[in-house]
């Protein structure tokens, strides 16, 4: 008996592997891939059975109702093609691409030639054709630099124009890490501050409520003065001290979130490097100066 051909065997592994494959994964609801499958079992589908052809195209037509359909032609031929940035493993005339539904885009680059860009809608059971035609690199782009001589390289390097340093942000450089810490330590204080001064107020309340029962009660505040003492006034004099407590606390806390607040405020005016383009010419300085009969600002530079 005469052998089967070995190419046509190999072929129809492929493509019912393919197709196989293709299947799985409609029932995986991979429906880009399925159609990416099928379509290439289908395109050797004279080497599959009758069987498994109609199989195939059924699985094919499930899953072109999910997805799109590309067909795109691209010239030069050669051209590397990139969907949404992944290129394409392969350099063909024409692509029969498939497409989760959503916006997409086609670019495609070859030497010698300027990238092209199309982008487009995929809608569900939806054909698109595109034809991408990458237009040869302007002349002046693809000519090579001539070479210079050593006799006008010190001309040409004294007369190019120095680069401009961009403007310093004041929050790059220690001070900014300075500024950046005084603020936080402003807030913190002053938030402190404030708890602890409202801790004060309750404890004062409480300290007013406490006397207003005793002085019900017949007793008079200057009872706790005598021996021997009643048993409310060791409570009187913790809230007393509680109260002085936080009372000093918060005004010292607000006192100092005044202090870190101001010193960082006045970095901003005393410092005004950053405001210059080229931070090494600085023209004008402002630093402030205390002396034991006045306080003021000494500015100095170039005008």
């Amino acid at each position: 008996m005469e052998g089967a051909d070995p190419a046509t065997s190999t072929e129809r592994e492929r493509a019912e592997i393919a197709g196989e494959l293709g299947l799985c994964e409609v029932a995986l609801h991979r429906y880009r891939d399925a159609a990416e499958h099928l379509a290439r079992s289908l395109e050797q589908r004279e080497a599959l059975p009758g069987a498994l052809q109609r199989r195939f195209e059924a699985g094919q037509r499930e899953a072109a109702k999910r997805v799109a359909m590309l067909v795109l032609g691209v010239d030069p031929p050669d051209a590397e093609v990139l969907i949404d940035g992944e290129r394409i493993g392969r350099t063909a005339r024409t692509y029969t691409l498939f497409f989760e539904p959503g916006k997409h885009m086609v670019r495609g680059r070859a030497s010698g030639h300027a990238d092209a860009f199309h982008s487009f809608l995929a809608l569900p059971g939806a054909e698109h054709e595109i034809t991408m035609q990458l237009p040869l690199a302007a002349a002046s782009s693809a000519k090579q630099p001539s070479p210079v001589s050593p006799r006008d390289t010190p001309q040409a390097l004294s007369s190019s124009p120095a680069v401009r340093s961009r403007p310093r942000s004041p929050w790059t450089s220690w001070p900014g890490t300075l500024r950046i810490t005084g603020i936080g330590l402003t807030l913190a204080t002053g938030s402190l501050g404030a708890v602890f001064m409202v801790r004060a107020r309750t404890a004062d309340g409480d300290l007013d409520e406490r006397n207003a029962k005793l002085d019900a009660a017949g007793v008079s505040q200057g009872a706790c003065r005598e021996a021997p003492k009643p048993s409310a006034c060791s409570e009187l004099k913790d809230l007393r001290q509680e109260r002085d407590l936080f009372a000093g606390l918060g005004t010292a806390m607000v006192v100092t979130s005044g202090v870190v607040g101001a010193a960082t405020l006045a970095s901003f005016f005393t410092d005004l490097s950053f405001l210059q383009a080229d931070p090494t010419r600085a023209r004008l300085a402002l630093v402030p100066t205390v002396a034991p009969a006045q306080a003021g600002l000494v500015a100095y530079g170039a005008w």
